[in-house]
């Protein structure tokens, strides 16, 4: 069994900041990706950023220039500092991790998801 447990959203006036965490468990042998997601209502989720197990990094162009992915390998641990935050990033905010849970197979976890709210 794997989990991921997010955590760090919350509601914040436009402009300001948020740190999303994403804290895997459990059967892990390695951890090839980690990725946030979004979900905004009435809308597809969709890929926000991406970090591999070798550090490449991965942002989607409305966010470039304003949230950071980071991680955490000895944790198994990803972070999005999310900066200059605008109302349309309110969403809910998924954490996704492609990993292998034995030594030959590898699929995609995904987290509960963090409300994050931006108030103009």
């Amino acid at each position: 069994q794997v989990q991921l447990v997010e955590s760090g959203g919350g509601l914040v006036q436009a402009g300001g900041s948020l740190r999303l965490s994403c804290a895997a468990s459990g059967s892990i042998f390695s951890i090839n990706a980690m990725r946030w997601y979004r979900q905004a209502p009435g809308k597809q989720r969709e890929l926000v950023a991406a970090i591999t197990s070798g550090g490449n990094t991965f942002y989607a162009q409305s966010v470039k220039g304003r949230f950071t992915i980071s991680g955490d390998n000895a944790k198994n641990t990803t972070y999005l500092q999310m900066n200059s935050l605008k109302p349309e990033d309110t969403a809910v905010y998924y954490c996704n991790a492609n990993l292998y849970y034995n030594r030959v197979a590898a699929r995609d976890y995904w987290g509960q998801g963090t409300q994050v709210t931006v108030s103009s």
